[in-house]
């Protein structure tokens, strides 16, 4: 009867103390390398007790919104100059809290071979956001497409340019969409990554494409200011940089062309 008893009240001890909990971490991505090699991380993260939630986005602007108020607890989309400028603003209190993926961007067309192909009156898609805009607009400089203002640099717009030889057009678009535009129009800004996964056209047509010299446009994982010393968000961005399997997805996601990302941990 005591051994009965003992083995009941054992059985108990186990139920009401279970197996540890996983601890949720909801991360905001857009579709693409980001959200793949996250998602890549997933099993290895629940082997370390957390449970990571992908929350896809299909914008530049709700991720910061959803982590501000606590919908999410990481995003991994943008770079430090995109959310330095966000939160001018919008006055965000959000930190960085690690370094992800540098993505190369290029000009890309389905229409010209080269830059001194492209017609007068020509139209050209680019991000309507400051910074990737500017970025936008060094790379069709270096192209000579188009000169702006001395030192301006990636904070250019394009009411900075002043010298415009062929008389171009300018068609802005949210960032994720300029793969769509890219057939309609004479040259895009475009982002390999966004490119691989719309199976749109080859990712590395690019005309030009900016390289490592751009660093401080590596992605990175943002929290909220009062979360930034959270173990489990240091322990995401921990597994993110040692796992194989997230450098294979990445890779995946940038067609295993090396010339179009760069690991910039």
């Amino acid at each position: 009867m005591k051994l009965a008893l003992s083995l009941i009240l054992f059985a108990a001890w186990i139920v009401s103390v279970g197996p540890a909990r996983a601890e949720t971490i909801k991360i905001g991505v857009v579709p693409g390398a980001y959200a793949d090699s996250v998602e890549a991380l997933i099993p290895e993260a629940k082997a370390e007790g957390l449970d990571v939630k992908l929350v896809e986005f299909s914008d530049w602007t709700t991720p910061n919104v959803a982590l501000q108020a606590g919908d999410i607890d990481l995003n991994y989309f943008q770079h430090k100059p995109f959310l330095d400028n966000a939160i001018a603003q919008r006055g965000y209190d959000l930190v960085p809290v690690g370094v992800g993926i540098l993505s190369n961007i290029g000009i890309y067309s389905l229409k010209h071979k080269d830059f001194a192909s492209v017609p007068n009156g020509a139209l050209v898609a680019i991000a309507n956001d400051p910074v990737n805009q500017g970025r936008g607009l060094l790379l069709l400089q270096r192209g000579g497409l188009i000169k702006l203002k001395d030192g301006v640099g990636f904070k250019g717009s394009i009411d900075d340019i002043i010298d415009n030889p062929k008389h171009v057009t300018f068609k802005e678009v949210e960032g994720p969409q300029l793969v769509r535009i890219t057939p309609d129009v004479d040259l895009a800004l475009g982002y390999p990554h966004f490119i691989v996964a719309a199976k749109a056209f080859d990712p590395s047509s690019g005309l030009i494409y900016t390289g490592i010299d751009d660093k401080q446009f590596a992605i990175i994982f943002t929290a909220r200011r009062d979360r930034a010393d959270s173990p489990a968000l240091k322990k995401i961005v921990e597994i993110y940089h040692r796992s194989p399997k997230v450098k294979e997805a990445i890779s995946k996601a940038f067609a295993n062309d090396p010339k179009l990302y760069t690991l910039a941990w």
